[in-house]
This record gives structure tokens, C-alpha cells and sequence, in this order.
């Protein structure tokens, strides 16, 4: 099968479920969050799902004690497609070794593009590297920059690990997957399902377009408040983004050291 994307060829040799692999003919046609959300298949319903319950249960467990002592973290997201030496991830880099000189480990999806230059900034720079990685048709396996790896079967329990061990979402430039936890994390934050934390867009280039249509369309058809845009920040700088975490974080810790 060819990636519409860049052209190349993408043959699945491998795929992780879990603490599951699978390889060549093993390799199953759909996920496991496929299986779960198929509204196709009702008849398993009854005889399937209380065990897949205690299998998302098992993700959460697996998910909370391994990360339970982890340092003060930001999770970083952006496109699996990005080349080396494309400008995000030249950034993302940047930032991971920035944020770990600042004492953050830093959480990506453990993947390749984005995720894997801000995993190997972070590395580089003596920091702390987690990948929270996610089973997917064509698997994209953990990139080798990874301390701490967790393959998960289940998107929303992979969101929660993004979401309850993160000081800040820093945005690089990506595409669905990375809109769906830009705006996942924004709302958390507007409804106040979670603690306030910073959420910045890195790239104004690539994310001016979007926050300019957001001004003007949601904001002047009342379908936000001008308060909600004081949530996104978006910024080319990563000392600044780095700094406004920072700031938030020991604001948040009554303006003492972390």
C-alpha cells in the first residue's frame, strides 16, 4: 500500500497491542479501539465488552503505575510525517532540549517525525523521554529516543496519560491526530476538567490561519469568549514557551521552587 502522503511504500511488518506484537500474517485488519467502537458487530456487545473492560482497566493500571514517579512533565505533539530536517521538527528538538535543561521530562505519542525530535532533544540533553505510543493500522513502533515506553491499545486511555502527568501542551505543526489533542486539551482546560495549565501553539506560520479563523468566525459568532482565546499562546520562540510554562508552574505551586 502507498502513503498518498510522501509516496512511499508502507507494508506493516510489526504491530504492537499492547504488551502484545504482532507480525506478518498475525497482523489483524482492524485495532482494538476499532473492535470497541464498532456500533457494526452489536451481537458482541454482551459477550465481549465486560472483557474488554477489565483489558482498559488493565491499560489504566499499567499506565498509572508506570508513570506514578515521573518528573514534572509537558507533553509535546505534532506530525508523525515531518521530515528530520524539516523546521518542526528542527524546533521540536530545540524545545525538548530546552525543556529538559529546565527540568521537565517530555511525553510524546513515541513516534517518528515531531514526536521523535522532541523525545531526542529531550534525551540529548540528559532529560527524561516518554513515549506513549498507540496501536494503529500501520504501525509506527516507539523511535529509539524513548527512556520510558507504553504501548497502548486504547486512544482515550492514552489520552488521559497525556493529559494527568503534563505541567503543559506545547502544539508543533501536525495534522488530525494532533488537532484532535490541540482542541481535546483546550476544552479540558475551558470546561475546567482539569487544572489550568499553559497550551501553546510553536509555528505561527502554520497555526496563524487557524487562530485567525478562530477570531474570526468563533469568537465573532459568540460560539467562544474572548477569555477562551487567552488559553492558546502561539509563539516561534522556545525560550518564551518554555519560560510561560515555567511561570505557570510555580504559580501554580504558590510561587516556590518546584
Amino acid at each position: 500500500m502507498t502513503d498518498s502522503t510522501n509516496g512511499r511504500e508502507r507494508v506493516p511488518q510489526e504491530r504492537h497491542r499492547g504488551a502484545v506484537t504482532l507480525r506478518r500474517d498475525s497482523i489483524p485488519p482492524s485495532t482494538a479501539d476499532e473492535k470497541l467502537l464498532d456500533s457494526h458487530h452489536r451481537g458482541e456487545w454482551k459477550t465481549k465488552d465486560a472483557w474488554r473492560a477489565l483489558r482498559i482497566l488493565s491499560e489504566f493500571v499499567e499506565g498509572f503505575d508506570t508513570l506514578a514517579d515521573l518528573p514534572p512533565a509537558v507533553s509535546v505533539f505534532g506530525s508523525a510525517r515531518s521530515s528530520p530536517d524539516s523546521p518542526e521538527c528542527e524546533l521540536a528538538t530545540q524545545l525538548g532540549a530546552a525543556l529538559a535543561g529546565a527540568g521537565y521530562a517530555v511525553i510524546t505519542g513515541g513516534g517518528p517525525g515531531v514526536m521523535e525530535a522532541a523525545n531526542r532533544g529531550a534525551t540529548e540533553a540528559g532529560g527524561m523521554s516518554v513515549g506513549l505510543g498507540i496501536e494503529l493500522p500501520f504501525e509506527q513502533g516507539l523511535n529509539d529516543w524513548v527512556d520510558i515506553g507504553i504501548d497502548f491499545r486504547y486512544f482515550f486511555v492514552r489520552k488521559t496519560m497525556f493529559v494527568k502527568y503534563a505541567q503543559a501542551f506545547v502544539v508543533l505543526p501536525g495534522g488530525f491526530g494532533t488537532l484532535d489533542e490541540l482542541f481535546e486539551a483546550v476544552t479540558l482546560v475551558q470546561t475546567r476538567k482539569v487544572t489550568r495549565f499553559p497550551v501553546i501553539l510553536m509555528g505561527t506560520e502554520y497555526w496563524g490561519g487557524l487562530f485567525d479563523w478562530i477570531k474570526q468566525r468563533l469568537l465573532a459568532d459568540g460560539k467562544v469568549s474572548a477569555d477562551d482565546l487567552d488559553l492558546i499562546t502561539v509563539t516561534d520562540d522556545v525560550e518564551e514557551a518554555v519560560k510561560m510554562i515555567v511561570d505557570a508552574d510555580r504559580a501554580a505551586n504558590g510561587n516556590g521552587k518546584r
